[in-house]
């Protein structure tokens, strides 16, 4: 089966750092695209936030910082295809479905292609800047727990007698 990418929220952090959040569990992609109009100096507050680290929501069109695989139908798919096309009418110029699908289709196909090579359950992350050209460049990489043992618990849960 095909994995693409679902917004995963370990913390409220993205309802207050990005200007709408998406929610868990909604689908994801890089969504790069978004941000094909912006310069460096036009980049700011929470926009500029979801340009360095969000995945652009399927459903909502919010922001996720954190992305993990799962696996996806071919009906989703073809659900998020037509979702997809249809933002690119509405919000970024496309002149007709017709001419969108392939392009959200690509789109989605790109973020199949990440999801499967990670494990499920694995935290991605997603990190963008725009060089002195004007050119964005994007890279992913993987969470993992620290090693570190400095950290202490700041809290037990224990039960109610």
């Amino acid at each position: 089966m095909t994995r693409l990418l679902r917004a995963i929220r370990l913390d409220v952090s993205d309802t207050h750092v990005f200007p709408l959040a998406a929610e868990p569990g909604d689908w994801v992609i890089p969504g790069t695209f978004a941000f094909r109009n912006y310069t460096d100096e036009g980049l700011t507050g929470k926009i500029r936030q979801a340009f360095v680290s969000g995945f652009l929501s399927l459903e909502n069109l919010g922001w996720s910082t954190l992305a993990t695989p799962a696996d996806l139908s071919p009906e989703e798919r073809e659900r998020l295809i037509e979702r997809l096309a249809q933002h690119f009418v509405d919000e970024h110029g496309a002149p007709a479905l017709e001419a969108a699908r392939p392009v959200a289709a690509a789109e989605i196909d790109d973020a199949c292609e990440l999801a499967a090579e990670l494990d499920l359950n694995a935290l991605l992350a997603i990190q963008r800047e725009i060089d002195d050209e004007g050119a964005i460049h994007e890279r992913f990489h993987l969470v993992t727990p620290s090693d570190d043992k400095s950290h202490a618990r700041i809290w037990d849960v224990t039960e109610d007698e």
